[in-house]
């Protein structure tokens, strides 16, 4: 985003674009449908001159999501060894996070987890405990236009070796008190050192919201 984006705004985008998109799913009058199409471009000029975006750019937040809207699902694994946490260095801001990404249809969230660890950091890895489901949109994550929730599962190894991805460009583990900069939009450290309280203490409940 090229100007930074009130947490308001996005707000209402989603909230506006998800009445339209909703709309658009179950209507089929074609006055109503007329009516959600010109809102979701209603949002999408709206973004793009708040934000100071080109149009298209805006568009795109939403492109090809259609049917009820929803949250999209965004996982992360934990790894531990000692007081060491895995992460891998984004090659789109050049900072550190857990290894992760987006749930694919037909995943399940243990196996979109193990998949996303071994893409990213070239370890094989399986989940053991999910340790939280967190809203992002309630922590203190830079805004952003989606609405998301993050999974975190405590992981450990299987097996593998340090590699990078098509998304990473570095592989390895830091002590936890001497973390890097760290992708805000995708792991705070606080999330990092709760993950590490769930290593230690598998009996804690798990977090949400």
């Amino acid at each position: 985003m090229s100007a930074p984006a009130d947490p308001g705004l996005l707000d209402f985008a989603r909230k506006a674009q998800a009445i339209a998109q909703n709309g658009l799913a179950f209507s089929r009058d074609p006055f109503d449908r007329e009516r959600y199409t010109q809102l979701m471009e209603l949002v999408a000029g709206l973004l793009s001159t708040q934000l100071q975006i080109p149009l298209a750019v805006a568009r795109a937040f939403w492109e090809g999501e259609r049917g009820y809207a929803t949250p999209k699902v965004d996982v992360r694994g934990g790894i531990f060894d000692g007081e060491r946490v895995l992460l891998v260095r984004e090659r789109s801001d050049g900072c550190w996070t857990l290894p992760g990404g987006w749930v694919d249809v037909n995943d399940a969230p243990s196996e979109a987890v193990a998949r996303e660890i071994f893409e990213e950091s070239g370890y094989r890895a399986r989940a053991v405990k999910l340790a939280a489901l967190v809203d992002k949109n309630r922590h203190p994550h830079p805004p952003g236009v989606h609405h998301i929730y993050k999974l975190f599962f405590v992981c450990e190894l299987t097996g593998g070796a340090p590699a990078t991805g098509v998304e990473t460009d570095a592989v390895e583990f830091f002590p936890l008190q001497g973390l890097p900069q760290l992708s805000r939009g995708r792991v705070l450290a606080p999330q990092i050192e709760r993950l590490y309280r769930h290593r230690l203490d598998p009996a804690l409940p798990t977090d949400f919201d």
